[in-house]
């Protein structure tokens, strides 16, 4: 039975409609969208702008129903954020399936991106030292259109994972500081290319609320390996200041 096989999705909105409708009409024309199930996650809203917009985007969700298998909306009565909302979407879902596929509402998936996170998703599963699918990657090589490589970041442009790897999901910035050894940070900063530990570091001052980096700090600790394609099945149509964690930067004329 290929629609038993097939994980569920998860759709993490709050108050872009333009951006959801984009993202939601590009999941739909994905080959395997019709025998999917997918769930998507509203953030409660701040004020009565969010709730007008999330009006609409209960409109373009209506309209979407013969496209998928079935649609499932959460609607949160309270804001948490968008790291506890993903945090505690993700871990219900995976409550009752064993493996799930998550992707954001500034997100544009290609055709294939179900087909291809689904196999790795069936391929990994008891491979234990893969803990994490990317669906995107920043150094897109068009010229190795069938391969993956295993490395130990973790995009979460699009991504999927296992109910038994996800349990392990701890956000606690204060145990992290206290175990991790300058060593450890090198390699978590991948060899010193990335300030990815001042993440945790901001999230512990109260600067950041992300949910990423900790996921990213499991996978690490648990000596764990992500999987990526070659090139991106994912483009974010985020950047234009619009999100919670993109903001656009100001560039001042010097």
């Amino acid at each position: 039975n290929k629609m038993k096989d097939l994980a569920p999705i998860l759709l993490i909105c709050f108050n872009r409609p333009d951006h959801f409708s984009k993202t939601l009409f590009a999941l739909s024309q994905n080959e395997l969208a019709k025998q999917s199930k997918l769930f998507i996650s509203i953030d409660g809203p701040k004020n009565k702008n969010d709730e007008n917009a999330q009006k609409e985007i209960l409109r373009l969700i209506e309209k979407e129903h013969e496209n998928f298998h079935s649609i499932y909306v959460t609607r949160n009565s309270k804001n948490k954020g968008l790291a506890l909302n993903i945090i505690d979407s993700v871990t219900a879902i995976l409550k009752k399936n064993n493996k799930i596929i998550v992707i954001e509402d500034d997100l544009i998936t290609s055709k294939s991106f179900l087909k291809f996170m689904n196999a790795a998703l069936i391929y990994y599963k008891n491979k234990r030292k893969i803990w994490h699918i990317n669906g995107h990657n920043i150094a897109s090589n068009q010229n190795k259109k069938n391969e993956v490589f295993l490395w130990r970041f973790m995009d979460c442009w699009g991504w999927a994972t296992w109910n038994d790897r996800w349990i392990n999901y701890e956000k606690n910035p204060d145990s992290l500081i206290k175990t991790f050894s300058k060593e450890m940070i090198f390699r978590f900063n991948l060899d010193g290319a990335c300030l990815l530990w001042d993440q945790i570091k901001k999230n512990k001052s109260g600067e950041l609320n992300t949910w990423a980096i900790f996921w990213y700090a499991t996978i690490f600790k648990n000596k764990g390996i992500c999987v990526s394609p070659w090139f991106s099945y994912v483009r974010n149509i985020g950047f234009d200041g619009s999100g919670t964690n993109c903001k656009k930067s100001k560039i001042k004329n010097k």
